[in-house]
């Protein structure tokens, strides 16, 4: 109880109620549904901020192939969602109903057998879970037992972000190629294409992104997150006190990926539909934009650099279509250069100062002596 009294605790927990009354309170109040819907979508790359600050900023492993678990998280999420809709009355004019269309159009005649355990919603929930998180370990395991890191680690991750979107465009028959999966349109007979659906995700994903900030607080701020930090700035001094760095890079790597593929999942669930185009590089590098721009030591930074950017990205892609790509990378070099710990780094530097000594001048107002009459006559 103690620990959570100090100054710094004091300092996320309001952040952390400030970011919840925003994305509870704020947006869904001074938004329409369409607005709020398309909030929803950005929060849903949150997620993925949020495990960059832990894996970036916590423990110096920067990932440029986070798109990989936001994809597979979507992918499991659409998989039970298309085969919800593809039951043998809704494909009746196909050549053979009961399996998804793409399928039937590129002449299988037989559900895949990886396909077939996304009937149940419960294994559906696990893999969103489970399978970014076991790739993950494949990779982590492969990279940090042979002590690749840095920009080495950075430029894998991303090169199988992009072996991952060729394979899915190339099996076309099994993962609907390049169109992804759409026309999802159900979940267990509740139509998640209206807006009052819509609404209701929007608000179970903003208490699932505030679950996992809690969570992240809480390995920040436990012996494992210190550890982190610790690999971050002297990983042989750690080494040779005798932990296993590996192990702690790992962990720290399969949380994040596990992080994404909520993410991808409720991203499935609010737009209605996945595509590689969330898979490969761009996506990849535009979340760690968003890492950057929030602060990448800060996990309430995080979601407001999501929604910063994002909001950015819409309005220019809206009235400049073709100069929104040049205004994201300008804003990230301006971010670098200028404020490279983000806006937390803003708020840390600047406004934070700013406001302790204005309440000290309130205080000193406060505390000091009243005039009496006597004192005035006097």
């Amino acid at each position: 109880m103690t620990s959570m009294l100090n100054p710094l605790k004091k300092t996320e927990l309001v952040g952390f109620l400030v970011v919840a009354a925003v994305i509870l309170l704020i947006l869904p109040a001074i938004t329409d549904a369409f607005r709020l819907n398309m909030v929803g979508k950005y929060l849903t790359y949150a997620f993925v901020a949020v495990g960059l600050v832990l894996c970036w900023g916590s423990a110096g492993i920067l990932s440029l192939g986070q798109g990989i678990f936001f994809g597979l998280g979507g992918y499991c999420m659409a998989m039970f969602l298309k085969l919800e809709s593809s039951t043998p009355e809704a494909t009746s004019i196909q050549s053979t109903p009961g399996i998804p269309d793409f399928m039937d159009w590129n002449q299988i005649t037989e559900l895949p057998w990886f396909w077939e355990p996304f009937h149940s919603l419960t294994f559906t929930m696990l893999a969103v879970i489970l399978v970014p998180a076991i790739l993950a370990f494949v990779i982590g395991f492969a990279m940090f037992t042979r002590r690749v890191g840095g920009v080495y680690f950075a430029i894998i991750t991303q090169a199988i972000a992009a072996i991952l979107t060729i394979l899915i465009i190339g099996q076309q028959g099994y993962t609907g190629g390049v169109n992804g999966i759409t026309d999802l349109r159900s979940l267990l007979g509740w139509d998640i294409r209206t807006d009052s659906a819509k609404t209701i995700l929007y608000f179970v994903n903003a208490v699932l992104l505030l679950a996992v900030i809690a969570l992240s607080l809480l390995v920040r701020h436990s012996k494992l997150g210190r550890i982190l930090v610790a690999l971050r700035d002297k990983e042989d001094r750690v080494r040779f006190s005798g932990y296993d760095v590996a192990a702690f890079k790992i962990f720290v790597f399969c949380f994040a990926a596990a992080i994404s593929g909520i993410g991808g999942a409720m991203f499935t669930l609010q737009v209605g539909f996945m595509s590689p185009t969330f898979v490969g590089i761009v996506p990849s590098i535009e979340m760690v934009i968003f890492c950057a721009v929030g602060g990448r030591y800060s996990l309430i930074g995080a979601v407001y650099g999501t929604l910063l950017v994002n909001w950015g990205k819409t309005t220019f892609s809206e009235s400049f279509p073709e100069l929104w790509l040049f205004a994201m990378g300008a804003l990230f070099i301006a971010v670098v250069m200028a404020f490279p710990n983000g806006l937390a780094g803003i708020w840390n530097s600047h406004v934070q100062p700013l406001v302790k000594r204005l309440s000290k001048r309130t205080g000193e107002r406060q505390a000091a002596p009243a005039e009496t009459p006597a004192a005035i006559a006097e």
